[in-house]
C-alpha cells in the first residue's frame, strides 16, 4: 500500500510540474514578402507571439540560417497571456528568389521554433531595363 501512495504522489507532482510550463504560439510561422527592390535596402518583419502557458516564456536565442538576417528579440520573461516578438531583418543586396529559416529556443520545448521569410528581390538593374521600356 505504502508503494502505491508513495507512486500516485510522484505521478500527481509530475503531471503538476508538467502543466506549468510555457507555450509559445505564434500568430504566423511564414512570412512572404512577396516581391522587393534591391534598391529600397533591407526590409524588416516582426513575428508575434504569445504565451499561452502558465509559467514566465523566456526566448534564449534566436539563430538564422544565413549572415544576411539579422534578428532581434523580446528579451525579458513572457508572463502567462502576454505577448512577444521576434523581429527579423533582411538584406537584399545580391540576392535573387530566398527562404530564410529563423530557429527560435525557448523554454516551453526542447526543440527550436522554426520560422520562414521569403520572397524575391528584383535586382537592380532589371528595375533599370524596366525602367527605360517605358
Amino acid at each position: 500500500m505504502k508503494k502505491y501512495s508513495l507512486f500516485l504522489v510522484c505521478l500527481v507532482f509530475s503531471v503538476v510540474a508538467m502543466a506549468q510550463k510555457p507555450v509559445a504560439t505564434f500568430s504566423e510561422k511564414v512570412f512572404d514578402f512577396g516581391k522587393i527592390n534591391e534598391k529600397d535596402g533591407s526590409v524588416t518583419h516582426v513575428f508575434e507571439f504569445t504565451n499561452k502557458g502558465n509559467s514566465p516564456l523566456v526566448v534564449s536565442r534566436v539563430q538564422t540560417s544565413c549572415g544576411c538576417t539579422t534578428p532581434s528579440w523580446t528579451k525579458e520573461p513572457v508572463e502567462p497571456g502576454k505577448k512577444g516578438s521576434i523581429t527579423v531583418t533582411f538584406d537584399v543586396r545580391n540576392k535573387t528568389i530566398f527562404e530564410k529559416q529563423i530557429m527560435v529556443y525557448t523554454n516551453d520545448t526542447a526543440e527550436p521554433i522554426m520560422l520562414v521569410i521569403k520572397g524575391e528581390v528584383i535586382p537592380v538593374s532589371k528595375q533599370a531595363e524596366a525602367a527605360s521600356k517605358k
